[in-house]
């Protein structure tokens, strides 16, 4: 099954403003645009709120990913790290063996 219809933000925030603005029902406004009363839902969560707010949290998004990514690396690091040094220590052993 694939995709649905894609619309724009301005599009987006028309519809959000017919609900919150203008009063009308989410149903109504569904109906009327043909789109489903969960995305309008939807799309009242995220543009009921100013832009510049919006703008924020698409920001904070974006910098949490990239911090996931990067404790990630670090984790695959520190882990191959402590490896070599088991490898290291048990080779050191063996050396002051023979």
């Amino acid at each position: 099954m694939g995709k649905g219809t894609r619309y724009n933000d301005e599009f987006k925030q028309e519809a959000v403003n017919q609900v919150v603005v203008h009063g009308y029902s989410v149903a109504d406004v569904s109906q009327r645009l043909g789109i489903s009363n969960k995305s309008l839902y939807d799309w009242i969560k995220v543009f009921s709120k100013p832009k510049k707010r919006r703008d924020e949290e698409s920001d904070l998004r974006a910098e949490n990913a990239r911090l996931k990514r990067e404790l990630k690396r670090a984790q695959e690091e520190r882990d191959i790290l402590k490896e070599a040094a088991v490898f290291f220590a048990g080779e050191s052993k063996n050396a002051t063996r023979s």
